[in-house]
């Protein structure tokens, strides 16, 4: 079958940073479902392991963390799937990734895919929808509210993949008001075109910002991107007691500030369930099935903002180095191979 790889951690200009392969069509046993990979999106966690992750010996590595597609086979443990089924998924770190044609996933981390959306409108969602979700109601438990504080969230880098779905998750299942940094006239449109309710700009010094829409401090932040950089303006601006949630690798991290205000601190990772095979893996599964009711019942909006053709490795090129440009909005998609 087709796929595409890397055998060696390369800078996405060189030509071998990824490569079109021929490997061979996985077996399925107990909890896997095999599909057939319709169209998948290409995330930030597909360039970091990219740069950090040496394959072993001559065996390339299948990056790709979102996709969706029709089952195929499924294993003897899986249970409410069967060959036919559309479904939608982020996969597992640990595990070969998406960028294939056939690829096989848990089934316990798998949802039916939304039935309003094309292939590329559904793949953009996953990754990002189970990041956002997983930070706002599992993490940052954004419906117990904090004493005293604004019913407020500050969503730092809004305009990107799980920035955006995370404005419209907030929007739809809660009523908090919704503050986006975004840069740009450009992207500070695309937040408030999600549902925020106030933009402003993150190159500018926030706690003024955010002073001025008097509203009050803020109960909840969550950072998409350079946490480090936001740590002493966040403790300035965040509530006594609010709940701070990042999702990035800063490399120095001092959460010394926060303790003041009894800020908590809460980290997310959207691999950790099906890493550790926790109790509530299937957990995930049922969130993508929420999504999906939401984008069929119009609630949401896929956040894919542009289609980069077939599923190759010149057009994941081009995707990850628009990634790593730091100016993707959205996110992006490829379709079939």
């Amino acid at each position: 079958m087709k796929a595409v790889g890397y055998k060696k951690s390369l800078p996405i200009e060189d030509a071998q940073s990824l490569i079109d392969l021929q490997i061979e069509r996985p077996a399925v046993s107990g909890h896997d479902l095999l599909v057939k990979v319709a169209a998948v999106s290409v995330n930030p966690v597909d360039v970091k392991i990219r740069a950090a992750r040496a394959p072993a010996g001559d065996t390339a590595e299948i990056l790709g963390w979102d996709a969706v597609g029709e089952v195929v086979e499924a294993g003897d443990q899986v249970s409410g799937f069967k060959p036919g089924d559309q479904v939608w998924y982020a996969g597992a770190i640990n595990r070969p990734g998406t960028n294939a044609e056939y690829h096989l996933v848990d089934a316990r981390i798998v949802g039916r895919a939304p039935v309003s959306a094309s292939h590329a409108e559904a793949a953009a969602l996953p990754l990002t929808a189970l990041t956002a979700h997983e930070m706002l109601f599992d993490r940052l438990r954004v419906n117990d509210a904090v004493p005293g504080a604004a019913k407020a969230i500050v969503i730092i880098g809004g305009a990107g993949g799980v920035g955006s779905i995370a404005i419209q998750l907030l929007r739809a299942l809660t009523d908090l008001t919704v503050i986006a940094t975004a840069s740009r006239a450009e992207t500070q449109a695309w937040v408030k075109s999600l549902g925020a309710h106030h933009a402003i700009d993150h190159s500018q010094p926030l706690a003024a910002q955010i002073e001025a829409l008097g509203i009050g401090a803020p109960s909840f932040v969550f950072s998409t991107n350079y946490s480090d950089s936001y740590v002493q303006q966040i403790s300035e601006f965040i509530a006594p007691q609010g709940r701070f949630g990042l999702i990035d690798d800063p490399e120095h991290f001092d959460i010394r500030p926060f303790k003041a205000k009894a800020v908590s601190i809460h980290w997310e990772l959207m691999f950790t369930r099906s890493l550790f095979t926790t109790p509530d893996i299937a957990r995930q599964g049922e969130i993508l099935t929420e999504v999906a009711a939401l984008l069929d019942a119009g609630k949401i909006k896929s956040t894919a903002t542009e289609t980069l053709g077939t599923i190759n490795a010149e057009n994941l090129k081009r995707a990850h180095a628009i990634l790593e440009s730091g100016k993707a909005k959205g996110k992006l998609v490829l379709e079939g191979f």
